[in-house]
């Protein structure tokens, strides 16, 4: 992130955490004229359209009346979204939220884990379900983790 993308990402992050959501990424970039601050945010359980809503009325807000607004010089368009299916999994929060999830993990010795996110036990360690066995993996030995796209979960047929 550019030092404008850090202090807009500091700036908003306890006023959106009053709303019950993380401020996962920032992006500035300029568009013709204007620029376009995107903010992604997620919680716990998932971000529906109203979130979306407050998250961007308080994020305005913000920018305008602080002095977040010599990062954004001019007018701008501001756009708030939740992470992709794509976004990796590098924080226990990502990991927590993809639970039931099957994910692929690359570990730093370049075995690679597919399996079903069981639970986060700590800050450093989940457990997946690999083929009906519990494995339990340090998050730090993870180098890539992304979610995998299931249109029809096996244990639900």
């Amino acid at each position: 992130m550019s030092a404008s993308e850090e202090a807009v990402a500091a700036g908003l992050m306890e006023p959106l955490a009053e709303l019950g959501v993380d401020v996962e990424a920032v992006t500035i970039h300029k568009a013709g004229r204007r620029h376009v601050v995107t903010i992604v945010v997620d919680k716990d359980g998932g971000v529906d359209l109203d979130l979306v809503a407050g998250v961007s009325q308080r994020a305005s807000a913000v920018l305008d009346e602080t002095d977040l607004s010599d990062h954004v010089p001019g007018p701008y368009v501001l756009e708030v979204t939740s992470p992709g299916v794509d976004r990796p999994l590098t924080l226990a929060r990502h990991w927590r939220r993809a639970a039931g999830r099957l994910v692929d993990a690359t570990m730093k010795d370049g075995t690679l884990h597919h399996g079903r996110v069981r639970e986060v036990l700590t800050d450093e360690t989940v457990v997946l379900d690999i083929d009906g066995t519990a494995t339990t993996i340090a998050i730090a030995d993870v180098t890539r983790a992304v979610v995998q796209v299931e249109f029809t979960r096996i244990d639900e047929d």
